[in-house]
């Protein structure tokens, strides 16, 4: 049996230091905009989702179909 996570928000890469709710996603909050790209890379790659860029500092990682 097969098992996957679909359609769903797996991480968000921020600067923003104010707390959230975040649902079942894991929040990473980072200063540095290199740094912060490069983590929601790796973390896309690792969980095959998809890296989307809200150009307010903040990316989320989408897994989705």
């Amino acid at each position: 049996m097969h098992v996957s996570i679909t359609h769903s928000i797996l991480a968000v890469i921020t600067s923003d230091e104010e707390p959230a709710p975040s649902g079942s996603a894991v929040v990473f909050r980072i200063r540095d905009e290199k740094e912060r790209e490069r983590v929601a890379k790796y973390i896309g790659a690792i969980t095959l989702g998809m890296v989307h860029d809200l150009r307010n500092g903040t990316y989320i990682v989408v897994k989705h179909g």
